[in-house]
């Protein structure tokens, strides 16, 4: 029997039906999962508990290194918090002696690295000055009154932040800055190496450089 082409065309389309509801329930159901219907569900990996967090603790300031000298119990190289004052670096070194000028020393100044502390004897400020001042009277004797004698200049490799506070142009943060630089660079040679000092030019060392020796 010969089939018209529409015939073909309807076969056609039957098997292709047949064919898709047999891959539907034939083929579908065993790639769905178990034979008890139920979906596999895959679960999620569960990510890595996460390490406790480490607590930084706060850098602590870094200690300052002075040098405690004078009429001290136990003169010598001191360790202080950053931020402590002169009072604190002298409790360290044994606190003051019985010669001790502590009037001379600012005890709530604040400390720095590499600072030297002198504390002076009781009554040898007082001895300088009364020196200078006999020299100055015997000079103005010899020249008949009429000139005013010079004051013992200070050393500024050994002069202390008050004797060094007390010349023309300096305060307390150039003396303390004249004190940072001998300990940093060393003992002045001449007199003109003090304009090495941050904050020292040409006009305060000309007014300093008649009361300043080495």
């Amino acid at each position: 029997m010969q089939l018209s082409r529409r015939q073909i065309y309807a076969y056609v389309a039957v098997a292709a039906v047949v064919l898709a509801v047999g891959v539907r329930y034939v083929v579908l159901p065993k790639a769905a999962g178990p034979a008890g219907g139920e979906p596999l569900v895959l679960a999620a990996a569960s990510p890595p508990p996460a390490s406790p967090a480490v607590a930084a603790s706060p850098s602590a300031a870094a200690d300052v290194v002075v040098y405690v000298c004078g009429a001290v119990k136990s003169p010598g190289v001191v360790r202080v918090p950053a931020g402590a004052r002169v009072a604190d670096a002298l409790a360290l070194a044994g606190g003051p002696d019985a010669r001790a000028e502590l009037a001379a020393v600012n005890l709530a100044a604040k400390v720095v690295d590499g600072q030297q502390i002198m504390v002076p004897e009781r009554g040898a400020v007082a001895a300088a000055g009364g020196a200078a001042s006999s020299a100055a009277s015997g000079s103005a004797s010899a020249a008949g009154g009429s000139a005013t004698a010079p004051v013992a200049p200070v050393n500024i490799n050994t002069a202390s932040l008050e004797e060094l506070d007390t010349l023309d142009g300096v305060g307390p943060a150039t003396a303390q800055k004249i004190v940072d630089y001998r300990l940093a660079s060393g003992p002045f040679k001449v007199v003109d190496d003090i304009k090495n000092v941050s904050g020292i030019g040409d006009a305060k060392f000309a007014a300093m450089k008649d009361s300043i020796t080495v």
